[in-house]
Formats: structure tokens, C-alpha cells, sequence
């Protein structure tokens, strides 16, 4: 049984326990919310790992990409990419690869992670069918759910399906005065399938053979935001809003059928329209766990958009979002290096927890609480421990002239923490 069909019948998983033991709360809870599909616990029956909660009430979580491209690929690299990622924060970690030994990569990276692991199997699908100088009109519906079931028995907890790109959402595509068009890898592919072979994509039509897939491997179904908006101007269309409606419409039968599910969202969103995109999902699709890229609320950051999107994520997250896809400095320019995995990471973590500040996560305030005090009585051991980058704060610490005194080098000896002691002493005695 999956942990939505146990969570039905009342029964409470070891890895229920274990998402109740990380966020603090109890298992019961956990189970209730597994069972209303507000929460989800991607784990396949398959992977050994410590089981990580997504969703309504928990803390929200990092998801980092990985993965090779056809002109670089190398598996100790991306293997050192989710070491970092994993060292940094990051809850998840997607395999994104595209080139070389695309079944070894994945398995590699399943056996050598402690989080969950997610893939967007389209991408190897096609991948192939490339490699061996076929079109993508000449995938087959078998070679399509073929590669879902081969990653499932892999161990893959979660993966990005595009559902969502029917000969519907296409139409109302066609009529936008979209800028951009189509910018999801997974969902330009689908999209090409459909008008090539004139016909509806079978993850669609046949959309019960890819729920018994992910039910018998307990595999979560994330499913993905094709038209997604790749420029703030495109946002919230109708082709957008088109796609929202039908996952909506999926994620019910998939929680009926008794498989997990997740919802992905935008993209590029003004910064005054991401509260409201958070809302307006949650209604649409049932309060299904959100998982967003960014989102990013400009488009002219290259080079510095994990910046930019941590700005749209603590939005996000403090609206309702549950899952940051974290974006990197390489973002729109290239595939990201081991230390753009680390800064995406970070970036995201501080979004993920102002987020959960907002959200009124006890162990977010803690936290804050812990540091603040820490500050106080100059406590730099702690300030270390408590900070999202440990690593980088005591480097720049023990890098300082002041190192060795109980002040920084921008204030040193009118140090405002010291002048209020000594000011208001005796009034606080």
C-alpha cells in the first residue's frame, strides 16, 4: 500500500514517524494530512532514506537540480554536486540528465543519496530517441511509460510528469498573445508530440496506466507546469490558468486512486501577483502540496537570479507554497557548476525560511530566536551553529582583524551593543 492508501485506513508508516520526529509535531497529524493529500511523503518502496514530509503545516522544503547536459557529462561531478547540495540544506535533489550513461547516472545518484530523489522521465525518453537519430514524433506511448516504470523500480521517489499539455491546453495556447510561448523542456517535447502525431498526449488519455505505475512503487506524482510563464509578462494567461484547472482535475483522481501528488508552479510572477498565485492553486487543485521554480519576479537578473529568486520564494512560501525549486546563478546561461549548486541551495534555504516564519513554524522562530540572543551576549559559536551557511559566516568571522574581540570590524570600539551596557547599565540591573 502506498502512504496515502495506509494513511486512509488509518494506519500511521515508519515514515510518518519519521516526518513527525523532523518537524515536531505528531504522527497522527502527519497521517491526517497524508490522508487529506495536504501533505505528501515522496518515498519509493524502493529507496532507503530518512522520509521527508511536503506540504500543509511542515517546514517548506529544498529541491535541488542536478544532471548532465549532451556536451558535459561527468558522474563524479554531478555525484559532488549533491554532496554540496545536501551539505548546503537541500530536502531533494532532481536528476536532470540528458547526456551520457543516462541509466548508470540514475542509478548512481539513487544509491548515493540520503534525500529524495526526482526526475522528469520524459527527458531520458526523448534523450534516446535522439541519440539514435529518431524524431520526437516517433516515441511511442510504450517507450514513454516504459521509461516511467524502469525509473520507478530504480527507486525514484518522485517525478515530473506534463499532464497537463492537452490538445485543450495547446488550443488555448495558440490563441494567447503569449511572449514567450512554451519554456518547460518537458513541456515543449509533449507539446511537439501532440501536433506532430495529431493526437492527445498519453500521459493524459492513458493517465490510469501512469497512476498504476506510481501506485505500485509509491511513487509521487509531481505534476508539471508546461506552460508555465518564462517572462513576467506572460504570467497568469489563460494558457497557464488552462493547465492549473486540469491538474487540479488529475490530482483528485490520483488521490482517489490512492497515489500521492504534488502540484508544480510558475515561472517568472510580478511580485505583487505571487501571493495570489499561491492562493489561487491551492483552491483550484485541493490543497494539494505546491512545488514552485522561484518564482522569479524579474527577468533581467542573469547571473544573479538564485538571488532573485529567493525575493519571489519567501513570498511564496509565506503564501502557501511548500516545495522551492531552487534556481541558480547560472540560471538562463548555463549548466550550473558544484559551487552554483551551493549558492542555489542557500539562496533558497533563506527564502524557504522566511517563508516558514511567516507561516508560523515554531522551530523557524526558535531558531531566530536562538541567533538573536546569541547575538546579544556575543555568543560566536553559536551565531555559527544557527546560521543557514555556517561555513561562510565563520570564514568571514575568522577572517576579520577583529577575530579575536567581542566586536565586528565595522563597529570595533562603538560597538552599539556595548555603548547601550553602558548606557542603560544600571537602569537594567
Amino acid at each position: 500500500m502506498t502512504q496515502l492508501e495506509q494513511a486512509k485506513k488509518r494506519l500511521i508508516t515508519e515514515a510518518m514517524n519519521q516526518v513527525a520526529a523532523d518537524e515536531g509535531i505528531s504522527a497522527e497529524e502527519i497521517r491526517q494530512r497524508v490522508a487529506e493529500g495536504s501533505v505528501v511523503i515522496p518515498k519509493n518502496i524502493h529507496h532507503a532514506f530518512t522520509a521527508r514530509g511536503v506540504g500543509k503545516g511542515l517546514k517548506t522544503k529544498i529541491n535541488a537540480n542536478i544532471g548532465t547536459s549532451p556536451s558535459h557529462f561527468n558522474i563524479d561531478e554531478e555525484l559532488g554536486k549533491l554532496d554540496v547540495a545536501v551539505a548546503a540544506g537541500a530536502d531533494a535533489v532532481m536528476d536532470l540528465s540528458t547526456g551520457g550513461d543516462l541509466a548508470m547516472i540514475l542509478r548512481s545518484i539513487i544509491a548515493h543519496s540520503p534525500v529524495m530523489i526526482g526526475t522528469v522521465p520524459i527527458y531520458k525518453t526523448i534523450s534516446k530517441v535522439f541519440a539514435e537519430k529518431r524524431l520526437c514524433a516517433d516515441v511511442t506511448e510504450d517507450e514513454i511509460f516504459d521509461e516511467i516504470e524502469y525509473q520507478a523500480k530504480s527507486g525514484v521517489d518522485f517525478i515530473t510528469v506534463h499532464c497537463g499539455i492537452t490538445r485543450e491546453s495547446i488550443n488555448v495556447l495558440r490563441k494567447s498573445k503569449r511572449m514567450m510561448g512554451i519554456v518547460s523542456r518537458g513541456g515543449s517535447l509533449m507539446a511537439e508530440w501532440i501536433i506532430k502525431n495529431k493526437a492527445e498526449n498519453p500521459l493524459y488519455e492513458k493517465y490510469d496506466r501512469l497512476l498504476e505505475i506510481c501506485r505500485e512503487y509509491d511513487v509521487t506524482l509531481s505534476l508539471g507546469d508546461g506552460l508555465r510563464p518564462g517572462t513576467i509578462f506572460d504570467a497568469e494567461d489563460g494558457a497557464q490558468i488552462t493547465e492549473m484547472i486540469i491538474l487540479g482535475q488529475l490530482a483528485q483522481l490520483a488521490r482517489e486512486a490512492g497515489v500521492q501528488v504534488m502540484i508544480e508552479g510558475p515561472g517568472h510572477v510580478p511580485l505583487s501577483r505571487i501571493a495570489g498565485d499561491m492562493k489561487m492553486q491551492k483552491r483550484i487543485c485541493g490543497g494539494a502540496p505546491y512545488y514552485v521554480l522561484g518564482p522569479l519576479p524579474t527577468d533581467i537578473a542573469a547571473g544573479y537570479d538564485h538571488i532573485t529568486s529567493a525575493i519571489g520564494g519567501a513570498i511564496a512560501a509565506a503564501n502557501g507554497a511548500d516545495f522551492l525549486c531552487y534556481v541558480t546563478p547560472a540560471e538562463h546561461l548555463a549548466l550550473p557548476t558544484i559551487d552554483d549548486v551551493r549558492e542555489g541551495v542557500i539562496a533558497s534555504k533563506i527564502a524557504a525560511h522566511i517563508g516558514d516564519l511567516e507561516k508560523g513554524i515554531a522551530s523557524a522562530w526558535a531558531r531566530d530566536r536562538k541567533m538573536s540572543e546569541a547575538r546579544n551576549r556575543f555568543d560566536w559559536q553559536t551565531m555559527f551553529e544557527v546560521c543557514i551557511d555556517p561555513e561562510k559566516a565563520k570564514r568571514v568571522r575568522l577572517g576579520s582583524e577583529d577575530k579575536d574581540r567581542d566586536v565586528c570590524t565595522m563597529c570595533g570600539d562603538l560597538c552599539a551593543l556595548k555603548t547601550h551596557a553602558r548606557a542603560f547599565g544600571d537602569d537594567e540591573k
